[in-house]
């Protein structure tokens, strides 16, 4: 089978063609710019490939309510060009095959369960702390909607006692993407974080709002895994330090093994490296073609 797959990111989008065993057999990307000439680069990559369905994984926020009129659209986003945008109509105008679609934390968090860091299991949040921070719950076996999707990146969070940045989110400040993702890094000490040293007071720092955030996500939805991708996420030295502040936080309150004992393995990277977003819309794509 050839599946195609959109990981439509707020920086860059992914285009790719995989199989259904998730293996990638084609890729490309380019940058995210306004809705017409980039979903062009879409329409044109996809034209010759043959594909039998197309998952999309996308950031958002999004409409993933099938019955609303407004299905398909990118909503509140503050991206310029992007807000209120019939981003899944435009493609199914030109191509007549079945479509997955979804938030790209939730295809992200699909991909790992399918093939990645949490196959076997039924339960699994997927972070992406880049230049925003989204949340993806996969759990009892689907991902999960209600009355619109996850927002987890924008969970409020004490401040650090050190901590005077007031935080980039245009809605709310210092919310956890407001304080915790790559901007407000760069912001915060003046320099990108891949230019920080390993042993900064940064990494401390993010480590204590990520552990915040995890640590009220167990208590919450009690995940039988966490996984921890995105840009920010490539700097190796913070998983330590954000299982420490989640033992921390949680003090002993939640009697789990893989807590206690084996944090190590339950906080993790991505299994599927940086392929676990388009990896998550292969499998959009092919549950969308079973489902037709």
């Amino acid at each position: 089978m050839r599946i195609g797959a959109i990981e439509a990111g707020g920086t860059k989008f992914v285009c790719g063609v995989g199989d259904e065993n998730g293996t990638v057999l084609d890729r490309v990307s380019f940058p995210t710019e306004q809705p017409e000439k980039t979903l062009g680069q879409v329409i044109s990559y996809f034209k010759d490939k043959q594909v039998e369905a197309i998952g999309v994984g996308t950031f958002g926020p999004i409409d993933i309510d099938p019955s609303s009129p407004t299905y398909g659209y990118v909503t509140t986003t503050p991206k310029p060009g992007w807000a209120n945008y019939p981003f899944l109509d435009t493609l199914k105008k030109e191509f007549g095959v079945p479509f997955g679609w979804d938030t790209d934390v939730n295809a992200a968090a699909f991909g790992e369960a399918t093939w990645g860091a949490a196959k076997g299991l039924d339960s699994v949040l997927y972070y992406t702390i880049g230049t925003g921070v989204g949340v993806g719950v996969y759990a009892e076996g689907k991902m999960v909607h209600g009355l619109v999707h996850p927002e987890g990146g924008h969970v409020l969070t004490r401040r650090h006692p050190e901590d005077t940045y007031e935080g980039f989110c245009p809605y709310h400040g210092d919310c956890l993407e407001g304080i915790a993702a790559g901007p407000a890094i760069e912001r915060r000490w003046k320099v990108k974080g891949s230019e920080l040293p390993v042993d900064h007071p940064a990494w401390e720092m993010e480590a204590f709002y990520i552990g915040q955030a995890l640590g009220n996500a167990i208590l919450t939805l009690s995940p039988k895994k966490i996984i921890l991708g995105g840009g920010v996420m490539h700097q190796m030295q913070l998983f330590p330090l954000i299982h420490a502040e989640v033992r921390k936080n949680l003090n002993g309150y939640v009697s789990a093994k893989a807590i206690a004992e084996g944090i190590a393995d339950y906080i993790v990277p991505p299994g599927l490296g940086d392929n676990a977003g388009l990896c998550g819309s292969i499998a959009l794509g092919l549950q969308a073609w079973k489902n037709k």
